[in-house]
């Protein structure tokens, strides 16, 4: 199992509000919805029950989130990122462009460029 998954799956099952999990993780709600749509076919079953209710853990979401938290206890950790240098290409100021023209008030002029 893909433990990006299990990280989401564990983050709504203590949390038990996708909402909070999502912000938690700092995703969007509907990558979360999708991640744990995804985990749901990957296992077969339904892990979460979603309703006018509370959400709550099946037990088939309940011996998942035993498993999930041992995998990933188990795991390495992932490698470091690397350091990407700071700064860049410096861009060239193009300045505040054409003013709009408003009606009922005459065009600017552009000056003629000298010899």
């Amino acid at each position: 199992m893909n433990t990006t998954l299990l990280v989401r799956f564990i983050a709504v099952a203590q949390e038990l509000h996708f909402p909070r999990a999502a912000e938690s993780l700092g995703i969007p709600l509907a990558s979360l919805y999708s991640s744990i749509d995804k985990l749901e076919e990957e296992v077969g079953q339904p892990l979460l029950t979603r309703g006018d209710g509370p959400t709550r853990l099946t037990p088939a979401g309940v011996l998942l989130l035993a498993d999930a938290q041992r995998e990933l206890a188990a795991a390495p950790p992932p490698p470091p990122k690397p350091v990407v240098p700071a700064g860049g290409k410096a861009k060239a100021s193009k300045g505040k462009g054409r003013a709009p023209a408003v009606k009922g008030q005459p065009k600017p002029f552009k000056k003629r460029q000298g010899r």
